[in-house]
């Protein structure tokens, strides 16, 4: 068991390796609290706010995936990876997992793993108070000198490896069907046809139409042989 988070991102803000991966690792903050600390919805509100007014805030998709600390994937699509620094270049890297309120719109956001490490000891001393602080200090534009949220782009790509491997398991099963049928046996065929055939041309016999009494009779399209 490892006691950190490990985001895989793009990172569109760097012209260079924008459509590469970057992985980050986040401590969990299940090392420092009982339970992990829970955000109320205001204060994504009033951060998202910030996205529509300031240049130096921003939010982008490209969250790819999310791995716990027992090696876990989860699906990415309510998590939120913040990612800033502030005037006096200090780094804050932030990952929330979003929780809907049960028959409300609304929802909380639980803490769930930060880095630098020295943000790490900080919340280690102070607690409720450090997280207060630091989400006061992330929602004040003077204050900060860059900060993007990093919001889920598609699918994990463990769960698009996942579900690749399952159409491809799908096709090769399919052509294996195929390729049965059209792969003779010692009879001629897989799946050999059992209708009566013509004793004069072996040609399949087909049912007479409107012939509804008894046994139905048969004829050869071929060379218009009938049963008696």
């Amino acid at each position: 068991m490892s006691n950190y988070f490990t985001v895989f991102t793009l990172t569109p803000w760097d012209t260079l390796n924008s459509n590469l991966l970057s992985e980050v690792k986040l401590f969990s903050l299940k090392n420092i609290f009982k339970t992990f600390p829970v955000i109320q919805q205001e204060f994504f509100d009033d951060i998202l706010s910030k996205v529509y007014i300031y240049n130096h805030y921003s939010w982008i998709k490209c969250l790819r995936r999310i791995v716990g600390p027992n090696n876990e994937d989860y699906d990415i699509s309510n998590w939120t990876f913040i990612w800033a620094f502030d005037n006096q270049n200090r780094m804050f890297q932030f990952l929330f997992q979003r929780v809907k309120k049960i028959e409300r719109e609304d929802s909380q956001g639980i803490l769930v793993a930060l880095a630098p490490p020295e943000l790490a000891k900080l919340f280690a001393e102070h607690k409720e108070g450090a997280i207060l602080k630091t989400l006061s200090l992330l929602n004040n534009p003077s204050n900060i000198k860059f900060l993007v949220i990093l919001a889920p782009k598609g699918k994990s790509i463990a769960e698009e490896q996942q579900l690749f491997q399952v159409d491809k398991n799908y096709i090769d099963k399919l052509k294996y069907v195929e390729m049965l049928k059209n792969m003779p046996n010692i009879k001629g065929a897989w799946f050999p046809s059992y209708k009566p055939r013509c004793p004069i041309c072996n040609e399949e016999l087909n049912e007479i139409k409107d012939y509804n009494i008894g046994f139905g009779k048969l004829i050869c399209l071929r060379c218009g042989y009938k049963t008696s």
